[in-house]
């Protein structure tokens, strides 16, 4: 019994102190950090005008064309549930991969689950609205596409995650949810990612630039994911890469997080509050 115990205190140990754990546990807590900054923005640029009705004052967002446009109900409410949803989806994501929620909360992990993936769904089928709906004469056919293609990943990732988790197939579950959590954070990580440009070319980023990083947003934490499902079980250097493309993509975040803040997030609430 006692040698039994004395092994699983050595597995423990070994894992809290295992390179890949602690580069897992460091970008989590930069992703816990800037979730948190990312959802301030959302709160402090649309709370008010949902709050007192005055959905117009988010017309001053400056780099949003318009997204009230009078006498269009549905393309605002679209709209609308798009920023309702984005709040849940951001906070319940985020708690859904906290591992003692998982262990200690099995019932609010479920629902919270559940309330993630809908709100997962919802957010996509509204932004594939805005896209091929409201704006269908838009020219920018590459940021359409990529709107297009963030947004049929999320539904299709979501109804495998929610189709394993009635299965019962709890790792598969698991797998196809945390793509899920990648793909929905798109807009997240495309404007930490923008941050982290700015921080470190010290330019604004082109047109061209911002095609790209439309796509790597959330085609690039995917393959990371991918990447880490594939190697976490190995020795050697496969471990050592993939532990150190997960400490890069962790110090990236961090970096983008002084662009959000002293750019975006600034600039946005400065005009907000003209």
């Amino acid at each position: 019994m006692t040698e039994h115990v004395e092994n699983n205190m050595i597995r423990k140990t070994s894992r809290s102190t295992d390179p890949l754990t602690l580069a897992i546990n460091l970008w989590f807590t930069v992703l816990v950090i800037g979730q948190g900054l990312f959802l301030y923005f959302i709160l402090a640029f649309y709370a008010p005008g949902l709050m007192s009705g005055d959905l117009a004052a988010w017309n001053r967002h400056p780099m949003i064309s318009d997204p009230i446009v009078q006498c269009d109900g549905m393309g605002n409410f679209a709209f609308a549930s798009h920023i309702v949803l984005a709040i849940i989806v951001t906070l319940g994501g985020t708690i859904q991969l906290v591992p003692c929620v998982r262990a200690r909360a099995i019932g609010f992990h479920r629902w919270n689950g559940r309330a993630f993936m809908l709100g997962a769904i919802g957010a996509s089928l509204s932004g594939l609205y805005a896209v091929w709906g409201r704006d269908a004469s838009s020219e920018d056919i590459i940021s359409d596409t990529s709107i297009t293609l963030n947004g049929i990943l999320i539904l299709v990732f979501a109804g495998l995650a929610w189709r394993a988790a009635s299965m019962r197939h709890i790792d598969t579950h698991r797998r196809w949810a945390l793509r899920t959590f990648m793909v929905t954070n798109g807009v997240f990580f495309l404007r930490f990612g923008f941050g982290g440009w700015l921080v470190i070319t010290q330019t604004p980023p082109s047109e061209d630039t911002f095609h790209v990083f439309a796509f790597l947003s959330y085609l690039l934490p995917l393959a990371i994911t991918e990447l880490y499902f594939r190697l976490k079980d190995s020795d050697g250097f496969a471990r050592f890469l993939v532990t150190a493309i997960v400490l890069a993509a962790a110090a990236y975040l961090a970096i983008g997080f002084f662009g959000f803040h002293f750019v975006f997030m600034t600039t946005i609430l400065e005009a907000a509050a003209v």
